[in-house]
């Protein structure tokens, strides 16, 4: 069903709201829940063990503080003493650094100078989420806690064999909307638009799409200013407004053109230049109306 112009307007798109968490941050579902566990309560919880090994008996040199640790680690990873750096990470992690435990699990996500191991990294942002949800979204660490957990919602949407960690959109999508709505990180915000509009997880909902959208493309994120602007250009399941969706395609392939292509950027690129094309002169004027105040405000 068609939205109207006045559901989908830009002004209604860019209302600020809030939500609460709707998984438990552990993953796990109960039978008797619909559809996934309550939230956790405010405050800290203790946090599951960080994977254990004989790294984490190493202890650095005298006097310095599990946060020297922490940075030392870093610096000997830029090294290239990757043993050393993961010893000190580790004595790190095991003293509650958020910073370390973040960095481990990265490292192992990513196979950063190590094998890839998904299943300890996930061990590692579980921990880390567990220990940290409600923590102040001021704080320093709070940008590793939520990409803990949009990593954690990566993990739910494809699984993890070796871990028992089975595919549970319903648990992504809380994954990635407690830190779309309590850290307000945009990437989770991102995720949680592309949900809505897929129904993966969520039921179908263009118009909750959009809103989440609008809230990650006004941070910057290009995936989202892209998809946004398809979505207003195109009309697709929302009234069309071709020179709002001109104006942010724009924008994403900017940003695109500034920071460098990759491959995954290839749509951005692609969808801009099918939407030019296909736009009136008029609404070309128009959308670089809208480019202009949205970079006056950036200045």
């Amino acid at each position: 069903m068609r939205t109207s112009n006045a559901v989908v307007s830009l002004g209604l798109i860019g209302l600020a709201f809030g939500f609460s968490p709707a998984a438990s941050f552990d993953g796990t579902r109960t039978p008797e829940m619909a559809p996934v566990t309550a939230p956790l309560p405010p405050g800290r919880v203790a946090p599951l063990g960080a994977p254990t090994g004989p790294a984490l008996s190493a202890v650095p040199p005298a006097a310095a503080t599990p946060f020297d640790a922490f940075r030392s680690g870093n610096q000997m990873l830029r090294e290239g003493r990757i043993d050393q750096g993961l010893l000190a990470l580790e004595y790190a992690a095991e003293r509650g650094v958020p910073g370390a435990i973040w960095k481990l699990g990265r490292i192992y996500a990513d196979g950063e100078g190590v094998g890839i191991d998904e299943k300890r990294a996930f061990e590692y942002f579980r921990s880390l989420t567990k220990a940290h949800a409600y923590d102040p979204p001021g704080t320093p660490h709070a940008r590793f806690v939520a990409n803990a957990f949009v990593t954690l919602g990566h993990f739910y949407l494809k699984g993890i064999p070796d871990a028992d960690v089975r595919p549970d959109p319903v648990v992504a999508h809380g994954m990635f909307r407690h830190a779309a709505s309590y850290f307000g990180d945009p990437e989770a915000q991102y995720q949680v638009g592309r949900m809505y509009l897929d129904g993966a997880g969520t039921p179908k909902d263009a118009v909750q799409a959009a809103r989440w959208l609008r809230l990650s493309a006004d941070m910057g994120q290009r995936n989202a200013q892209a998809l946004l602007g398809a979505m207003l250009f195109k009309g697709k399941d929302v009234s069309r407004q071709a020179a709002m969706g001109l104006f942010w395609l724009t924008v994403a392939k900017d940003a695109v053109a500034k920071e460098g292509a990759g491959p995954d950027d290839k749509w951005i690129t692609d969808t801009y230049a099918a939407a030019f094309a296909q736009a009136t002169e008029d609404e070309r004027v128009l959308a670089h109306s809208f480019l202009e105040r949205w970079m006056g405000r950036r200045r």
